[in-house]
């Protein structure tokens, strides 16, 4: 057997292979896939696939890590709603005493059904608020808001002033700083539409100061996700700490910075390191240029955190050949998870069961869904052993932007998603039936 498939390099103590026990001897049967203390199996047996796992000690683990490296600074970790949704993961972070990133007023309402307390270590972005997202933000008493234009500065002023309230703000500053991603996910250049320039700043925040209803609280900056080298962040950093200096000479009180998330995770190859050490690595290049301005800072990781402790559990439905060329069809498809088809992103892809004998024999195959479109595939040319019709297959590293981009594609139900405990599995979201589908129609 290779190594492999003995474990899962990144990913423990999430997801592993363990050896299955059979007979009354209890005899060695064969690796079977396991979340946590659960086999992938008894997960497929009764809640039916596709189905979404995720690993509640994953995500508590990577919360600590984070809390933990920031541990030298006045922070708070606001988990990015938008990443994975789900409502018991958020109240599982919530108990942790983590706030959220929202750019969305229906986020803001996932928050608040969740546990309302968390309200108070809310940040909500995104460019295109409006004022009735704005007012629910406002009443329910948020921490920030992170401002991206001059016309949500005035829109926001506007609702304050209605319900005589002072708005905390920030803006979202576009430090014009590169980050090695996916050019849909890059967004701290002058080219994108996120954010106002650091140039135009000071003035910026000359005209919120003096508008009644608003209270300048920060600074907030995100230059993108998936960035793997710290240097991008500690660049933007920098940038953001002379502005600070610049805002308290000009009378300003910029009590937080909002350092964004975007840290990324490794999806094709075993990461390098643990992930405390990736996140020490991380928080290092963002507090050396913030030590000496005494702020508290806010963080908003999302795909590192639930991304590696989720997973997508597909049946093989059939086997294909066309002159040679080699297909597994699965019950997932791209409506399931759109990565691979919006990004071209890799997931590693697994067998949930491996035979001893099947370890021996690979072959070279694409694995598609059964959707009607030819981008419908979750890998092309991938090297597994030699699989089966009925065979469960597991891509990895699922837990973020998966279920949150779902849709009714073709339509087809979402598939249900469960959370893991130990040996206990919580069904955490039922899945759709087509009459779910069509009960919103007239």
């Amino acid at each position: 057997m290779t190594s492999r498939y003995q474990s899962l390099p990144g990913r423990a103590p999430g997801f592993t292979y363990q050896h299955s026990r059979r007979g009354l001897l209890r005899t060695k049967g064969p690796l079977v896939l396991h979340c946590e203390d659960l086999s992938m199996t008894t997960l497929a047996e009764k809640f039916g696939t596709p189905l979404y796992v995720y690993s509640g000690e994953t995500i508590t683990a990577h919360h600590l890590a984070f809390d933990r490296a920031f541990r030298d600074i006045h922070h708070t970790i606001c988990y990015s709603v938008k990443a994975n949704s789900n409502l018991s993961i958020l109240r599982l972070l919530a108990r942790k005493g983590c706030g959220f990133d929202v750019v969305s007023g229906g986020e803001l309402e996932r928050v608040m059904t969740a546990d309302r307390r968390a309200a108070k270590r809310v940040v909500f972005s995104g460019v295109g608020k409006t004022r009735e997202e704005i007012t629910a933000a406002l009443k329910a008493g948020i921490l920030l808001f992170n401002i991206e234009s001059e016309s949500e500065l005035w829109a926001l002023a506007e609702c304050a002033g209605r319900l005589r309230t002072k708005a905390p703000v920030a803006f979202r500053v576009n430090p014009d700083v590169a980050a090695e991603t996916h050019p849909y996910i890059s967004t701290g250049l002058h080219k994108h539409k996120f954010g106002v320039p650091v140039s135009e700043a000071r003035a910026l925040y000359a005209e919120a100061s003096g508008v009644r209803y608003l209270r300048v609280r920060g600074v907030s900056v995100h230059i993108g996700s998936q960035i793997t080298d710290a240097g991008p962040f500690g660049e933007a950093m920098s940038r953001v700490a002379d502005l600070v200096r610049e805002l308290r000479r000009d009378g300003h009180e910029i009590d937080y910075v909002d350092a964004g998330g975007g840290l990324g995770i490794s999806y094709d190859q075993p990461p390098a390191g643990t992930f405390p050490q990736q996140v020490a690595a991380y928080a290092a290049a963002l507090v050396k240029p913030l030590r000496d301005l005494k702020i508290h800072l806010l963080l908003e990781p999302g795909r590192s955190i639930v991304g590696p402790a989720g997973a997508l559990l597909t049946s093989i439905v059939y086997k294909k050949s066309n002159n040679g060329k080699k297909f597994l069809i699965v019950d997932a498809a791209m409506n399931d998870l759109i990565r691979p088809a919006l990004y071209g992103a890799f997931h590693e892809i697994i067998p949930v069961t491996l035979h001893t004998d099947q370890i021996a024999k690979s072959e070279t195959t694409d694995i598609v869904g059964p959707v009607c479109e030819t981008g419908d595939f979750f890998a092309r040319d991938r090297t597994l052993p030699v699989l089966e019709e009925g065979d469960l297959l597991a891509i990895l590293d699922a837990g973020a932007y998966g279920m949150a981009l779902a849709s009714n594609y073709n339509t087809r139900p979402r598939p249900a998603e469960v959370l893991v405990s130990g040996k206990s599995a919580k069904l955490i979201r039922r899945r759709e039936k087509i009459s779910d589908l069509l009960r919103q129609e007239l």
